[in-house]
């Protein structure tokens, strides 16, 4: 198998993606532990839930929605268990799965630090950006996500641990709701 080396327009594409995408993610963990102290992570679990029917999502579709292991989800969960931003309950339909859900103390957490981490998303990222530019954005990252996913949402490719299949629980959702973006995730 011959390796198909970087052109320098795509090495040089490569490492501004890199540079850029550690450099955001560090601006947005270190004004969300100042604020509220916890990681983007634990921020974007609280918005999926807030975005989610009933503010509650199976364990196994949220893992989905934030694109992380199950067992790193687990163990995010369980630390807002602990700060009360979070609970979870035994899945009605499948006592197998649990579902997670935002309680008034993390829905109230979360209102008040997505201004603050709103406000670094846009200084940090879209006031740089043209309106071309943003559609720009979405189409590559879109395009980006898609391969990496497959384009079964049902099948599990190899490298997508959090792509499991889920049966429906009463009280919890199995898609995540409607995403309004209002919080920035």
């Amino acid at each position: 198998m011959t390796t198909r080396w970087l052109t320098p327009e795509e090495q040089r594409a490569w490492r501004a993606y890199i540079a850029a995408s550690h450099l955001l993610e560090d601006a947005i963990d270190r004004q969300l532990q100042q604020e509220a102290g916890m990681p983007h992570l634990y921020y974007s679990i609280l918005a999926n839930l807030s975005e989610a029917p009933g503010r509650s999502l199976r364990m196994t579709d949220l893992a989905e929605s934030t694109k992380i292991t199950r067992s790193r989800l687990t163990y995010a969960v369980t630390r807002l268990e602990k700060d009360g931003a979070v609970r979870r309950e035994d899945c009605p339909m499948d006592k197998r799965g649990s579902v997670a859900i935002l309680t008034d103390e993390g829905m109230a957490l979360l209102e008040r630090t997505a201004p603050g981490h709103v406000g670094t998303v846009r200084t940090t990222l879209f006031d740089k950006l043209t309106p071309e530019q943003v559609g720009q954005l979405e189409e590559i990252c879109t395009v980006i996500a898609r391969g990496l996913e497959g384009d079964d949402p049902q099948a599990a490719p190899d490298g997508v641990p959090w792509r499991r299949r889920s049966t429906p629980c009463a009280g919890g959702s199995t898609n995540g709701g409607t995403r309004s973006g209002d919080l920035a995730t």
